[in-house]
């Protein structure tokens, strides 16, 4: 005899069970990571705090940068003239120059004094320009600037050149060599700014924030700065080195 059909819907529901039962509870795929928060960047100071906050910076930095500089370069005129270009209208810059009798002359324009975030960018500014004085950097790239249109010129004049011709393309070929090795120059000014501002006591890679800030000049040909990306990371390590005691 048959035993009595069970239904359906109480055999479904048997298997159900059963096959629940004898499944292993799987945890849901990780998903990919959340993206790191993007830290704000503060707005400028007003300009009378601007104004405050470069007075006390140069404070600092003057006896640091005077005195690394005469240790470094003790032939070299160490007597800094810092100067500030208030022109309107000029884009945030800071240059290094000599002015006629060989002074070391750094400049700012008011805009970047403006622009800056805090002590500690206006301080690795400051360092970087000195270390381009320190590191001999304006009289370099003239004798660069020589040895390359001399070696332009006389191929031109080997080639048959007329005068005219021989001097247009010995002043490219001085301007070309000068810029192959700005990048390199500029890095060097790097390592001396982080110097400089660590040995004021200033934090050098909270200064070197503005590279992010700034237009990035990658790889370009013959471009006269470096990839942000590299400048930062010169600082990084530089700023290591230092606070393993290590010599720059």
């Amino acid at each position: 005899m048959r035993p009595p059909a069970r239904p359906l819907t109480r055999m479904l529901g048997l298997g159900l069970a059963l096959l629940l039962a004898a499944c292993v509870p799987v945890a849901p795929l990780p998903g990919p990571p959340p993206p790191p928060p993007v830290a704000a960047v503060p707005p400028p100071p007003d300009a009378r705090t601007a104004v405050n906050t470069f007075a006390r910076v140069l404070e600092r930095m003057e006896p640091v940068v005077v005195s690394e500089c005469r240790a470094r370069a003790p032939t070299r005129n160490c007597d800094f003239l810092i100067v500030v270009d208030t022109r309107p209208g000029l884009p945030p810059n800071a240059f290094q120059t000599l002015d006629r009798s060989g002074r070391p002359v750094i400049g700012f324009t008011a805009s970047l004094i403006a622009e800056a975030r805090n002590a500690d960018e206006l301080a690795f500014i400051l360092g970087h320009e000195a270390g381009h004085h320190i590191a001999g950097h304006i009289p370099r790239r003239a004798e660069q600037a020589r040895t390359g249109a001399l070696i332009a010129g006389a191929l031109a004049a080997l080639t048959g050149a007329d005068d005219a011709t021989v001097q247009q393309i010995a002043g490219i070929g001085g301007e070309i060599v000068a810029r192959r090795f700005a990048p390199a120059f500029e890095l060097e000014a790097d390592r001396y700014g982080t110097l400089l501002a660590w040995q004021a006591g200033f934090d050098p890679l909270r200064g070197a924030a503005f590279f992010e800030r700034i237009p990035d000049p990658g790889n370009a040909f013959l471009a006269t700065h470096p990839p942000n990306a590299q400048r930062l990371e010169v600082v990084r390590d530089t700023l290591q080195r230092l606070q393993r005691g290590a010599a720059i």
